[in-house]
């Protein structure tokens, strides 16, 4: 069967675009085609078949239903539907230059706007929060202690979950001095320094497993009963694991919302309370703009905000002084020069 022309440009969009022009990770393809899996999915429930969409169909009125099944039938939040809408906006964009008939379609799509959100709250914990989570692997036996190394690794390093499951064996360098290195989006790779206390970890870590030889080298760094690399998902089990336990003794330390993601802005408002310069801040987490990184800044001066509340020793008054409080007065000065 001959393929229509969204079914050519589609497929050349996602394999060749994305990946080897743009240079976007597998993680983002995969997050652009799931949107375009969805759009087939709605245009199949209008009792048509998905090979049959052709670009002349794609158009505003299609996006904007679309979106609008989203966010009504499947109740994708304001978030969601932003996303799966950045990633048509990306594909208009690109037929714009390789199909230039539909430019005009293309720029009547790329007029729909992204959806006002509220920016959700950054999750972090406290030190001592931290220092009691890190306590709840048993150490007593060899999976305990990957997931104390695992989970001290994700916080000491300030790691995104996809950068510690892509580590191997080599990306570690357990002596003085020592550091990991960490691969983020768009494949660029940035060394981070690690304290003493996690490069004795990593040490006895690597010791353990026998990975001291020069064969282990391409490894995963941590491993599930399969020895294969632990997944995203499967990182997610383990932080949530220890995340119940923690809760469950002391829930007074804990945030209502806990994620993986937990680990990296803890590390990054720590370092900021800690007086690390900004700029060092946004080179150890790996961001492009310090705009990003200032978003710690802000949490931190609000923190700072609510402790001067609670030690507040009231010097200021809080009574106005008799000219202001004599509403005549106040009055005449209003008028004054009317």
């Amino acid at each position: 069967m001959k393929p229509t022309d969204f079914a050519y440009y589609l497929t050349t969009f996602l394999s060749k675009y994305l990946p080897g022009t743009l240079g976007l990770s597998p993680n983002t393809v995969m997050s652009y085609r799931d949107s375009f899996h969805l759009l087939l999915e709605f245009y199949c429930g209008q009792k048509k078949r998905a090979d049959k969409l052709t670009l002349g169909e794609l158009n505003k009125q299609l996006v904007e239903d679309y979106l609008g099944w989203l966010e009504n039938a499947r109740h994708c939040k304001t978030s969601t539907r932003n996303v799966r809408l950045a990633a048509i906006h990306a594909f208009c964009r690109y037929l714009q230059m390789e199909f230039p008939d539909y430019i005009y379609s293309a720029q009547q799509i790329l007029a729909i706007p992204i959806k006002k959100t509220t920016k959700p709250a950054v999750e972090h914990l406290t030190l001592d929060a931290m220092k009691y989570l890190l306590g709840r692997p048993n150490s007593k036996t060899m999976e305990g202690r990957r997931d104390l190394v695992l989970l001290s690794l994700m916080y000491d390093s300030g790691a995104r979950v996809q950068e510690i499951a892509d580590l191997k064996v080599f990306d570690v360098r357990a002596t003085e001095p020592a550091t990991v290195k960490l691969t983020g989006k768009g494949g660029k790779s940035r060394i981070v320094p690690l304290m003493r206390p996690m490069e004795q970890l990593l040490k006895q870590y690597i010791d353990e497993n026998g990975w001291t030889e020069p064969c282990a080298r391409d490894y995963p760094l941590f491993q599930n009963r399969s020895k294969s690399k632990l997944t995203r998902e499967g990182i997610a089990y383990i932080v949530k694991k220890y995340a119940r336990e923690a809760i469950k003794t002391a829930p007074q330390l804990f945030p209502d919302k806990f994620s993986p993601h937990c680990f990296r802005h803890s590390k990054a408002i720590h370092l900021l309370q800690s007086g690390v310069n900004l700029i060092y801040i946004r080179d150890f987490l790996g961001h492009v703009d310090i705009q990003t990184t200032e978003i710690y800044a802000r949490i931190d001066g609000e923190m700072k905000r609510k402790a001067l509340e609670k030690s507040a020793n009231h010097t200021v008054t809080d009574r106005l002084p008799e000219w202001q409080r004599n509403t005549g007065l106040m009055n005449w000065l209003k008028e004054l020069g009317k």
